[in-house]
């Protein structure tokens, strides 16, 4: 009970606390103003209630919400308020109002047809950090008029509403903040998942494999495709998931979809997208919900990143799943853009290292065996118009010998017999023994490949012996024809699941950076990079070059039969003339 003083007695002051708390205790701004309608109805004793929400201009009202009028009775009154007539009072003075008959009051514009009648009637404001929010309106109070026990009754909701509603608000805030964030860190996530799965990664196969398999577990995708460009359509390139597309498929860039985002550069979420993917969205269901995504590096679209349906049951994919693949697209460009440029730069070097290597036994051949065999010519047409052609002839048996010694030697430098039939060990003791032969460098040989006493050794596997192989002749040859050197250390030793190679030669040495591509070193590098191995280079004008590598010491499978010297013998170094001390 209250007094018509306004002092609010024990009762209903334990009911507004135990309101508020309620009220302050929700979290979902629209209970809030549903909790508020209706305590407010409870404890004013009021039959209608409504609370008003201002615009942002805080003109009008721009919701209208009510208790106490049925749906049917809504429809019957039509258009809601909008805050002239007497609840406009609210709006321009935001201070209680309080009317024995709101129909006599001069700004009233009476009731529409089908409004219930209401005659006693209590507005209060509802301020939020000291600017106005919104009304409470109460009408019709069971008991007569509405007393200065209600007024005050109102006002503390209304207090309490504004708390309640701030706080909700700032909930919500921080909700969508969090959201927000969450967002961004699947995106940045999105943008560093393919950076750390291909890492490092320059083939383009296995980077369309992992873009793909990574891209459908981002989104979902029942299926997840790779168009690239190519001769002026895009190239199913790889798939993922439950793809039934022809592996051969090629989609033209005009009059497609893909081709329209691959030509626009932007994003397209298609509720209805053809199985051949090329047509546009229909209005039949026959189709898949798909989400395209181009793949722009450096503002130039190479691809598409086509997902076909969303596993979760979506009838579409969703904005979130676009801006999640559109940032994994954004990181799966540069790196297929980088893998395609590797690529082409690796077919460029090898072509020109081909050319380059061709002109070199063009000139070898040229200026070695051609000329042997000319001067021979010369000496046989000699001999036959002389009467005397002992000593011609024996001139040119010795000729022969020395074009046949020469065809040895190039046909050693192009591949060894022994590397094939004797292993890695005679071809490396061969290479050494034929450059000390001809004078062109004294080569200290140290081979440990891992001999055992009373064991067939095992062969290593063939990439990993021709890569060997290769690296110590390609370093030898650039010591002696590049730097100078007469000497040069080479060490092969097997230790730890790894074949490591060191050749190191006195020489004069060069800049790293100003000769990265140059004698040979893009072939060892790729060489080594294809065995599964690493290389390390080290030289200085002046200071000589060390050549450091470390290969994957596979093994062939045992063979009883095959030739591969004394099993029983111990780790050899084969010192030269020179006695160069190997460090």
């Amino acid at each position: 009970m209250t007094s018509d003083s306004g002092v609010l007695d024990e009762h209903r002051l334990r009911q507004l606390i135990e309101a508020g708390r309620g009220l302050v205790a929700e979290l979902d701004p629209e209970l809030v103003l549903s909790r508020l309608l209706e305590v407010a109805c409870e404890m004013t004793g009021a039959r209608y209630a409504a609370l008003g929400v201002l615009d942002s201009e805080r003109r009008e009202l721009e919701r209208f919400i009510t208790r106490g009028i049925d749906e049917e009775g809504q429809r019957a009154i039509g258009a809601l308020p909008r805050g002239r007539g007497v609840l406009g009072l609210l709006i321009e003075d935001p201070k209680p109002l309080r009317l024995t008959d709101v129909g006599e009051h001069p700004r009233s514009y009476g009731f529409p047809a089908g409004h219930p009648p209401m005659r006693s009637f209590l507005g209060v404001p509802i301020m939020i950090r000291g600017e106005a929010w919104g009304n409470l309106y109460l009408t019709e109070k069971e008991s007569g008029e509405f007393s200065e026990a209600d007024e005050q009754t109102a006002l503390i909701l209304a207090e309490w509403t504004a708390i309640a509603v701030d706080n909700a608000r700032l909930y919500r805030d921080v909700e969508q903040q969090r959201d927000s964030l969450e967002r961004a860190v699947r995106e940045l996530e999105a943008t560093t998942e393919i950076a750390r799965a291909v890492g490092g990664e320059t083939d383009l196969e296995r980077i369309l494999e992992t873009i793909v398999k990574r891209g459908r577990a981002l989104v979902r995708a029942r299926s997840l495709l790779i168009l690239l460009e190519e001769h002026g359509g895009l190239r199913l390139a790889a798939a993922a998931g439950e793809s039934e597309h022809d592996p051969q498929m090629w989609v033209p860039i005009v009059g497609s979809a893909p081709g329209e985002v691959f030509a626009s550069g932007a994003p397209s979420r298609i509720r209805d997208l053809g199985p051949s993917l090329l047509s546009q969205p229909r209005s039949q269901g026959s189709g898949a919900a798909a989400l395209l995504v181009p793949l722009v590096f450096r503002g130039q679209s190479v691809g598409v990143l086509v997902a076909l349906d969303p596993l979760a049951g979506e009838s579409g994919f969703s904005g979130e799943s676009e801006r999640v693949l559109g940032s994994f697209a954004a990181s799966a460009a540069t790196a297929v853009a980088t893998a395609q440029s590797v690529a082409e730069d690796r077919l460029r070097n090898s072509v020109d290292a081909a050319e380059r290597e061709r002109g070199r036994w063009a000139r070898e051949l040229h200026d070695e065996s051609l000329q042997s065999l000319a001067g021979l010519r010369v000496l046989l047409s000699t001999a036959r118009r002389s009467g005397d052609s002992d000593d011609l002839l024996d001139q040119a048996i010795m000729q022969v010998d020395a074009t046949i010694a020469e065809m040895r030697r190039l046909i050693a430098d192009l591949r060894p017999p022994t590397l094939d039939d004797l292993g890695l060990a005679a071809a490396l003791e061969g290479l050494a023994d034929r450059l000390a032969a001809a004078e062109v460098l004294d080569v200290e040989l140290e081979l440990d490949l891992g001999y055992e006493a009373g064991r067939q050794p095992t062969r290593l596997l063939s990439p990993i012996e021709d890569a060997t192989y290769r690296l110590v002749q390609e370093a030898l040859n650039n010591a002696a024809r590049h730097a100078g050197a007469k000497r040069a250390s080479v060490s092969v030793v097997e230790v730890g699941g790894e074949v490591r190679i060191q050749v190191e030669d006195p020489g004069k040495g060069f800049d790293l950076q100003e000769r990265t591509d140059g004698f040979g070193l893009l072939g060892m590098r790729e060489r080594v990079g294809l065995a599964g191995g690493s290389l390390d280079l080290r030289s200085a004008p002046g200071e000589g070059t060390k050549v450091a590598a470390s290969l994957p010491a596979r093994h062939r499978e045992p063979d009883a039969g095959e030739a591969y010297g004394d099993p029983a013998r111990e780790p050899r170094v084969f010192p030269d003339a020179g006695g160069l001390a190997h460090p």
